[in-house]
Parts: structure tokens; C-alpha cells; sequence
């Protein structure tokens, strides 16, 4: 039988993902230019790799969805990898770690 210790982080686990909201298309072009130039700043404008790891489909393929997201929500203790969780919702942090592992998409150009 699973003690309470172990069904904390079944339930927030559970809360995380079953209140997932869409991310509005402005939205996501704004966290495109946010991972572009805030996290590139760490992890390569291209994020192949820098002071931080590289964050492409190739160095992202085994890592769960889930370990992604709390990493961009909550940040690494220890590391230079900071919480996002005052400028993203969970739900924001899912869209950015789903998009790493498929292949995070180019900042749109605007043309004047």
C-alpha cells in the first residue's frame, strides 16, 4: 500500500495535467521569442548548447514531459537554471517543454 509520501506527487502530478489550458497563438509567439532570447542567453541562440545544456529534439528525446516542465516551472536548485514559475503558468511551461521535444519553432520576423 502507498504511503501518503508516495501519493503526494501522484496527486500534484495528477493536478498538473488535468487542468491543462491551450495557450493562445499570441501567447505562444511571445514564448518563442522568450525561449529564443531569454533561455538562448544560457543555451545558445540556437539552443544547441552554451553555458547550458543543449535543448534540442536530439538531447531532448529521452526526457519526460513532465521532468521538462517542472525544471522550466520550478528551476534546478544548485545550478544556474532559474524558476520561471513568476512569468510562466504550468500550462506555459508544458507548451515550451512539448515544443523542445518536437523541435522548438523560429521567431517570427516582422516585416515593416
Amino acid at each position: 500500500m502507498a504511503t501518503l509520501g508516495h501519493a503526494v506527487p501522484v496527486l500534484a502530478l495528477w493536478v498538473m495535467t488535468a487542468a491543462a489550458q491551450p495557450v493562445s497563438a499570441p501567447r505562444q509567439q511571445e514564448l518563442v521569442r522568450m525561449v529564443r532570447q531569454d533561455c538562448g542567453s544560457c543555451h545558445g541562440m540556437r539552443l544547441t548548447g552554451g553555458l547550458g545544456p543543449a535543448l534540442t529534439p536530439d538531447a531532448m528525446a529521452d526526457k519526460p514531459v513532465e521532468a521538462l516542465l517542472a525544471t522550466i516551472y520550478h528551476g534546478r536548485a544548485g545550478t544556474p537554471m532559474p524558476a520561471w514559475r513568476s512569468l510562466l503558468t504550468e500550462d506555459e511551461s508544458r507548451w515550451i517543454a512539448e515544443r523542445l521535444r518536437s523541435g522548438f519553432p523560429e521567431e517570427e520576423r516582422r516585416v515593416p
